[in-house]
């Protein structure tokens, strides 16, 4: 099972003088990327969005590169022989896997990859489950029209928070869930253990490099206000299926990594309000690296009510937004599941900057 999704969109082609593709005489030049966009959405494997796109036999290894049949088809069932179950809203919504670190070593067994569906207490048929293009069609559409990492795996087995942290320090932090940030909107999060750690941090290279960055947080803003006013945090968006106001429906600082570190958290320069992504690309004020992170309800998280098709909504918007601005032409995006990864986009982030 490979537990990572990572998409990247190239929204201008040559990016050499404003040039288009179209505009290029013989080879187009290497793209001039001046702008990266990284949206983190949540909890699901490469074989659960794209094992019914790609087309490769299971195990071919195909050595190809440009389309669905250079990567592998989710296999036909499981070890225990087991078929999938459909992935769509209706089962996004109602089943959350356990996660866990110890849970995902046992189902993993040692790189069998044999015991998700049965042969363990987390075991469950839900586990072995394939979305089609009905539900992840979007996301097949960016594939083929830019580039899916097939190989991409998240940085440790187990849960968000720690796979986070990979986006701030692209190293081992703490294990699963265990802390959340002392942080604006702790009294919001459904982890109860506090924590701050020292850097240095992905961010503080970047500046030391020259290279601005922030993070754009839907429902930060709104949290932040309802607490200096209420000391609580605000009411659930009307269409926010959970109703109440904690995760999935209001901010939830355990979904930032740089708000667990002192010289980061709360600090307006890098944690800003998604609603101020808008108004950066229209001003053409955008920093060269930039996170977008939506709340839980849109990040496709299993369980709570959460729907894919939410998530998809969200990530298409940020999507158009940055396709309809003048950063068209020098930005790439990536679109990659929080849990699943970190470690490479951190990686990337810092060859980028020089570091």
């Amino acid at each position: 099972m490979r537990a990572a999704i990572l998409l990247l969109v190239t929204l201008g082609a040559c990016g050499d003088g404003g040039r288009k593709a179209g505009d290029c005489d013989g080879p187009c030049p290497v793209s001039k990327i001046n702008h990266v966009v990284i949206v983190l959405q949540e909890n699901h494997t490469f074989d659960n969005y794209f094992g019914r796109y790609c087309t490769g036999p299971s195990g071919s290894n195909p050595t190809c590169t440009d389309g669905p049949a250079c990567c592998e088809a989710g296999p036909a069932t499981e070890p225990s022989g087991a078929s999938p179950v459909v992935l769509d809203d209706v089962s996004n919504a109602a089943y959350d896997p356990n996660h866990t670190q110890d849970c995902e070593l046992m189902e993993a067994n040692g790189g069998a990859m044999d015991r998700y569906v049965t042969g363990t207490t987390c075991s469950d048929p839900r586990n072995f489950a394939y979305a089609g293009r009905d539900t992840i069609g979007t996301y097949w559409d960016l594939a083929a029209g830019g580039a899916l990492a097939d190989r991409y795996f998240q940085p440790l087995a187990g849960q968000s928070s720690a796979n986070d942290m990979y986006f701030a320090r692209a190293q081992f932090v703490f294990k699963d869930n265990e802390f959340r940030p002392d942080a604006i909107g702790k009294e919001c999060s459904i982890i109860p253990n506090g924590m701050t750690f020292p850097g240095p941090t992905l961010g503080d290279l970047l500046d030391a490099a020259g290279v601005s960055w922030a993070f754009y947080i839907e429902g930060y803003q709104a949290t932040v206000d309802s607490v200096a006013a209420t000391g609580r945090c605000p009411k659930a968006p009307d269409d926010c299926e959970f109703g109440l106001g904690i995760y999935p429906c209001v901010y939830d600082p355990s979904d930032i990594p740089i708000a667990y570190y002192e010289a980061h958290r709360d600090n307006p320069r890098v944690m800003r309000d998604f609603t101020k992504l808008a108004a950066q690309l229209d001003s053409s004020d955008l920093p060269q690296v930039v996170f977008v992170r939506g709340l839980g309800y849109h990040s496709e998280h299993p369980g709570v009510y959460d729907t894919i098709s939410d998530g998809v909504t969200f990530v298409r918007g940020v999507l158009d937004a940055v396709a309809g601005s003048a950063y068209a032409d020098d930005t790439l995006v990536l679109v990659c599941t929080e849990d699943a990864g970190g470690a490479k986009v951190a990686a990337d982030l810092a060859a980028l900057a020089g570091l």
